[in-house]
């Protein structure tokens, strides 16, 4: 065997949404980052077009920046009967609270020879890639996608050109309380074996 398998698996297991809420204030290393974006790098892509862009958060500047435009964005994107304090704070608090956080971008290929789901769906695979990573690492990741970060304002916070969609933040820190366990159904739940 090339790998060793059960660590691999061990690792896929493992992986957990950690919130930043849960995160201390030890900070993540920017070596870590960059191996955790690299990995992300790798994620299989239609036509290799690799779609992702990446938007690091690091400085405790650019994370307030950050918190302050989620906060204004909400405001602005959201009903005002629709609006919810406690949300609100949430999406405010957590850049603050969080190491470092990652807004995770999807750069439409000019010629559009691949669609778009294949290129979203390419850059979910370089999300599972940088959450791994963090595991492996022991830092708790987070990928929050709140309706806001679909916007047109959080697109033009962002940079992104027309066609391109910001698909979420990663929130990154290492947890304060114990990396929690969780279980799956049985393949047989979710898996048709086809005979004939």
């Amino acid at each position: 065997m090339k790998f060793n398998l059960s660590e691999i698996t061990e690792l896929i297991k493992s992986r957990r949404s950690i919130r930043p809420e849960s995160f201390t204030s030890r900070k993540v290393q920017r070596d870590q980052v960059e191996l955790i974006l690299g990995n992300a790098q790798w994620a299989p892509n239609h036509g290799k077009t690799e779609p992702w862009r990446f938007i690091v958060f690091e400085a405790e500047e650019a994370r307030k920046s950050l918190s302050q435009e989620l906060g204004s964005i909400y405001l602005k994107e959201v009903d005002e009967k629709d609006q919810n304090d406690a949300k609100l704070a949430k999406l405010i608090r957590r850049p603050l609270i969080s190491s470092v956080v990652i807004a995770v971008c999807m750069s439409r290929q000019k010629e559009e020879r691949i669609p778009e789901i294949e290129e979203i769906e390419a850059v979910a695979c370089a999300v599972q890639n940088m959450q791994l990573t963090a595991t492996a690492y022991g830092i708790g990741s987070f990928w929050s996608s709140p309706k806001i970060i679909y916007s047109d304002s959080m697109k033009a916070f962002l940079e992104l050109e027309e066609k391109d969609k910001c698909l979420g933040l990663i929130y990154l820190g290492y947890s304060k309380e114990e990396w929690p366990k969780s279980h799956r159904k049985p393949l047989e739940y979710n898996t048709v074996w086809k005979t004939q």
